[in-house]
């Protein structure tokens, strides 16, 4: 989308205010399937701060994740948790990752996360 779809930002300003973690969203962006529950930015930073502080190769990274975000106005971006790319009958990764999209990106999109169950 080279113009952000309104609705979606204002999803992602409500995440933003109310600092919560309970938004569950399903987003199509550069043809894959990104399903997952949405997370305030500082929060989600906080999350992949701790990630990496953990990891003896890539603790050194840590510290950016740690800075405030810069940008005023409405959100340019989401950040998932929990989230998986959804590829056949799997998600990847199976425990959910950590990822942020851009919302210009965004072409489709939808309320609520999908799943699969093995039968």
């Amino acid at each position: 989308m080279s113009k952000p779809d309104e609705l979606l930002v204002d999803v992602a300003a409500l995440v933003e205010s109310e600092h919560s973690n309970q938004m569950s969203l399903t987003v199509v962006t550069a043809g894959a399937v990104l399903t997952g529950r949405l997370a305030p930015e500082a929060a989600w930073r906080q999350r992949v701060s701790e990630v990496l502080a953990d990891s003896d190769d890539l603790r050194a990274f840590a510290t950016v994740f740690t800075a405030e975000p810069r940008e005023d106005g409405p959100p340019k971006y989401l950040h998932f948790h929990v989230a998986r790319i959804l590829q056949g009958s799997v998600g990847i990764p199976e425990t959910g990752g950590m990822y942020r999209v851009a919302i210009k990106d965004v072409s489709a999109w939808t309320m609520g996360d999908f799943s699969y169950i093995d039968h």
